[in-house]
């Protein structure tokens, strides 16, 4: 049975170690924030916050704070907030050890396309070219085909790319890949799923 939104979520979160640094995307990335649980993770937000909670319950949100994403978010009794050009220093600085981001696209070679498709109007890029460039681990989640059920595992990226040979890990509804010399490499399968589904689900070569 492949993985829903949350299950992706809390795999990812088991990627994340005490006294991480982490930066989390919007979709998908952000529920990350809810399976942390007891580990001592720091979560930061390209708008200026350090230190960011788990979503907020019904009825307790505060429209004035809010994540890069803007979705209503908790602060922390250790949060800190600051201006936007202290919180790229710090990603452009190497001081976030991982960034939990979503995918339209990833290939073999590790590059990554998640901003834009040609022809649909977007707001822009927002940190994810300094995210990529800047930490030290990128961690992708994403469904692995899209909606039509192609693979959005590719040999090679056909959208405007984020990032060249950026992606470490990718986590989708099938399992677990690594970006490896030569290809994919199969790490773990969701519960239900076979390895065979995955390489026929998957447009990029998978090595052993």
């Amino acid at each position: 049975m492949p993985w829903d939104r949350n299950q992706m979520a809390a795999r990812a979160a088991q990627e994340l170690e005490d006294g991480m640094y982490v930066n989390l995307g919007i979709g998908i990335p952000t529920l990350v924030a809810n399976y942390v649980g007891d580990k001592d993770i720091t979560l930061q937000s390209e708008n200026g916050m350090l230190g960011m909670g788990p979503f907020p319950f019904e009825g307790e949100e505060d429209p004035d704070l809010i994540n890069a994403g803007k979705q209503t978010i908790t602060e922390l009794s250790r949060t800190s907030y600051f201006d936007s050009a202290t919180s790229f220093g710090m990603i452009r600085g190497g001081k976030i050890a991982a960034a939990v981001l979503g995918a339209m696209e990833v290939d073999e070679e590790g590059d990554l396309a998640n901003w834009m498709i040609p022809g649909v109007l977007v707001k822009g890029m927002g940190g994810a070219m300094d995210l990529v460039a800047g930490v030290g681990r990128v961690i992708v989640v994403m469904d692995h085909t899209n909606k039509h059920g192609k693979s959005k595992l590719l040999k090679k990226c056909t959208l405007p790319l984020t990032g060249k040979k950026v992606v470490n890990r990718i986590i989708t509804n099938l399992g677990v890949l690594d970006v490896a010399d030569g290809g994919l490499k199969i790490v773990e399968t969701a519960e239900g799923v076979t390895e065979d589904e995955i390489r026929s689900a998957t447009e990029a070569t998978i090595v052993n």
